[in-house]
């Protein structure tokens, strides 16, 4: 059943980012990978046991592993022409991979290089981002580009799928609070980012939009421990920090313009920025 949006009216929606911020701004970005060490598709960063894993390292269709130094080093070629987008690692360290190409939710067990089909639903149009529960079930963005709508899934923990909401704006970056009672998607085009209660089954409820931008792209998402979710503002060069209640507490500027997505290391004391057109990977100081 389709969440129920709640009765906030869109002309008090659209205030741009500025008349939201603080006026924090920090230029604190560096790199962190050396451009066109992965290809314009690097995407889906996330940190496990030290390293930084991020998909399209060297060529498309693999992932890339990444230590404290920025050495870079092939971790994995995907199977049969598939090509990673989000990455989530369990708390077991299996490795779940949205493969767009395919239709499908890849895993990579633990210790190991093994590659298998996870969840498929024919009726995705392509499984973009994925952010992971507590109790491994995940939540995925699936973006029909052309087209400008998008669809919600859950992916359960047996690899069932099971289609939350339909008929939605471009979806795209997808994030979960660290206790679970929140989840957060944001529709690139429209650059609107909605934030839903989540009950103790993972259920959506309580549809009501967080913020919306009046230009710029929307990409990949992240929730801190304290409820803040950082977002990469694609084309615009920058990082938000945004509250629970939706105002921007502080901005990023970037070296590159096309952030993709974002990862907190396991202090959340660096931010790790994917960067398309570079190929290359950026951290933030927090």
């Amino acid at each position: 059943m389709k969440a129920m949006i709640c009765g906030l009216s869109w002309a008090a929606l659209l205030l741009s980012s500025a008349s939201l911020a603080t006026n924090t701004t920090t230029n604190s970005s560096r790199d962190f990978v050396a451009d066109n060490t992965f290809t314009q598709g690097v995407e889906g960063p996330v940190f496990y046991k030290q390293h930084l894993y991020a998909v399209n390292f060297a060529e498309q269709g693999t992932i890339g592993k990444v230590d404290s130094n920025g050495n870079a080093q092939l971790f994995i070629k995907l199977p049969n022409d598939s090509v990673g987008n989000g990455l989530q690692f369990d708390s077991q360290g299996n490795l779940y991979i949205a493969d767009y190409v395919n239709h499908n939710i890849l895993k990579v067990p633990a210790n190991s290089q093994s590659v298998e089909v996870f969840a498929h639903n024919k009726t995705m149009n392509q499984p973009n981002d994925i952010a992971i529960t507590k109790r491994g079930a995940l939540f995925a963005s699936d973006p029909n580009w052309v087209n400008s709508t998008g669809k919600l899934w859950r992916i359960n923990a047996d690899g069932s799928t099971q289609l939350l909401e339909d008929n939605m704006g471009t979806t795209n970056g997808v994030a979960v609070n660290n206790d679970n009672s929140k989840l957060y998607v944001n529709e690139s085009v429209q650059r609107v980012i909605w934030q839903y209660d989540l009950d103790s089954d993972l259920n959506i409820s309580n549809k009501q939009p967080l913020i919306k931008f009046a230009d710029h792209g929307m990409d990949g998402m992240r929730v801190d421990n304290q409820g803040n979710l950082f977002v990469a503002r694609y084309g615009a060069g920058v990082i938000l920090k945004i509250s629970p209640a939706g105002k921007v507490l502080q901005t990023y500027t970037l070296t590159g313009q096309h952030p993709t997505n974002v990862a907190f290391n396991a202090q959340q004391t660096k931010l790790f920025v994917t960067m398309q057109k570079r190929g290359a990977i950026e951290v933030i100081e927090l």
